[in-house]
């Protein structure tokens, strides 16, 4: 049977670096994740790639199914994510190319965004959930931060450790006057994939890592046009190979399943789901 133990959540090219994948449909009782998941291996941990807009990035930010995502990662005996993703910086000094390991999440989506397993629907065999709150204060898992940190200093990248990441609907940019309001709240960068992707994760007691990537200046930080589709585009793929070695650098350095302690493991803290966990 297919199994992982650590899922990576972000473009669809990581999985290209490996030699060897294997490609696997999962059905969730949330429909379909964003694609297949892509099982390979990295320093003998197995690992699943999830392309996070599927293969041709046909999906936007608020389409993605967040939900089938994270259970599908799961199902697979993945306990432990890292999702990569590109924003724009809020402050001059996190311009182009500076990566930024966030430890705390504001959330400015528009609610169209399922956000809980949690919601007292049924499911299609029949289950029904518990309505169930979990602890969020801290979004971000710290043994996973503190991994990826450590593996990008080692690859001589000294990354930001810690920030806010505001994660707003999407697939529009910031107009200059709400990316002015992001930079007075004394946020860092923003996004528009962070949310519901972490809190999901906590949710299913999975340790979730985000890792930032800046593209751009936003709009009330730059003085130019504003934001560009081809400038995000061309400032990833400038940097994907060096990302590609942090996140594989960070997937050897994260503990086992079995060594778990953090707060995310235990974050229904013997909460009844209502509902089998896969």
């Amino acid at each position: 049977m297919a199994n992982a133990e650590i899922g990576v959540i972000g473009g669809s090219g990581f999985y290209s670096f490996l030699d060897e994948v294997t490609e696997v449909q999962v059905d969730t009782p949330y429909g379909p994740p964003s694609d297949s998941l892509f099982l390979g291996e990295i320093a003998d941990r197995r690992v699943a790639f999830l392309p996070r807009h599927g293969r041709g990035h046909h999906l936007p930010p608020h389409r993605i199914n967040y939900r089938a995502n994270l259970w599908a990662l799961r199902s697979l005996g993945v306990r432990q994510v890292l999702g990569p993703s590109a924003v724009g910086g809020l402050r001059p000094e996190y311009g182009p190319g500076t990566l930024l390991v966030p430890d705390q999440l504001v959330d400015r989506t528009k609610g169209t965004r399922p956000q809980t397993f949690y919601d007292g629907l049924p499911l299609p065999d029949g289950s029904v959930s518990n309505v169930v709150h979990v602890s969020f204060a801290d979004p971000y898992c710290p043994v996973g931060r503190a991994g990826a940190l450590k593996a990008a200093r080692g690859r001589d990248w000294e990354a930001v450790d810690g920030g806010t990441l505001v994660v707003i609907e999407g697939p529009r940019f910031s107009t200059r006057a709400e990316s002015l309001w992001h930079t007075a709240q004394g946020w860092s960068v923003v996004g528009m994939t962070g949310h519901p992707e972490a809190s999901l994760a906590r949710e299913l007691e999975l340790c979730y890592s985000s890792l930032t990537l800046v593209t751009d200046l936003d709009a009330g930080t730059e003085s130019g046009e504003g934001v560009s589709h081809d400038e995000v585009l061309r400032v990833f793929a400038a940097n994907v190979d060096r990302l590609r070695d942090v996140l594989f650098d960070t997937v050897a350095a994260l503990p086992s399943n079995e060594a778990r302690d953090c707060l995310c493991a235990n974050a229904l803290n013997g909460a009844d789901p209502g509902i089998a966990l896969p």
